[in-house]
């Protein structure tokens, strides 16, 4: 059963979705990278990396809004860099109290937070890039054709497959609860029992819904290995690279090594 909902992939001719597998991997995982490692106030190399990131999500036919949307989900994991704005050293900005706590708010602690916020939120548009306009099978091919080891790309594989399963369970379930369930039209009368009551049974589906999907996972785990499977999954062998493919790759790089040089350099 496809899910779609869970499947960030989107179907599209544009540029970036007929680009090698291998290549946008490399890229992202090195944008990624290199964001990562940008020093903190690196303000006008912050702004070359987003305007990459912005003509890519342009390129790529997905639109700015679709990609933005989707990477508020960077926004609840920068909320565990607040306590620097509090703990850093440095120039304080403003001092407030707190009943008998005085809290003093530092710049190099908001710049710190900033940074990382900034930074955190160009990489996940970076992921979300890749995710939409590669399938997981090609960036499962592209993970073995990078050397990663085959236990871990195994364990991302099927990691993402049993999502899937549980999901499904899931459904079933809420499809079995809701054809059991009454409905009225009286008024002021609720089907259902108390707030305690629909908790326990909430707790009942949650517990029913690790077992049967285990049970499920199970299932297909002995499956597969009645076909043959023995940890690895086998593919085509991928086609040399064109060149092209080759010529992007590099200079990508190239613009990420000298933007990384040139942030250590001044803002180090």
């Amino acid at each position: 059963m496809h899910i779609h909902f869970l499947d960030p992939f989107r179907e599209g001719d544009s540029p970036v979705h007929s680009l090698d597998p291998r290549v946008k991997f490399i890229l992202v995982v090195s944008f990624i990278f290199t964001t990562s490692l940008t020093p903190t106030g690196a303000w006008p190399v912050y702004l070359l990396l987003l305007s990459l990131v912005l003509s890519v999500e342009v390129g790529s036919g997905l639109g700015i809004g679709y990609v933005l949307k989707r990477a508020l989900l960077a926004l609840p994991f920068v909320l565990a860099a607040v306590p620097l704005v509090l703990t850093l050293p440095g120039d304080p900005l403003f001092t407030f109290t707190l009943g008998s706590l005085t809290v003093t708010i530092t710049q190099p602690g908001v710049e710190r937070f900033l940074s990382i916020a900034f930074k955190s939120w160009i990489s996940v548009q970076a992921a979300i890039l890749l995710a939409s306009t590669t399938s997981f099978p090609d960036l499962l091919t592209a993970m073995r054709a990078v050397k990663i080891p085959s236990l871990l790309v195994s364990i991302f594989g099927l990691m993402w497959r049993y999502l899937f399963v549980l999901a499904d369970e899931a459904l079933r379930l809420l499809r079995a609860r809701q054809a059991r369930s009454g409905q009225t039209d009286r008024p002021g009368l609720k089907p259902g029992g108390s707030l305690s009551w629909r908790g326990r049974v909430a707790g009942g589906m949650a517990g029913s819904l690790f077992l049967r999907a285990f049970e499920r996972s199970d299932r297909i785990y002995m499956a597969m290995v009645a076909r043959g499977y023995d940890g690895e999954v086998r593919s085509t062998p991928l086609p040399a690279l064109q060149p092209g493919s080759k010529l992007l790759l590099s200079a990508s790089l190239l613009l990420f090594l000298v933007l990384l040089a040139a942030a250590i350099l001044f803002w180090s």
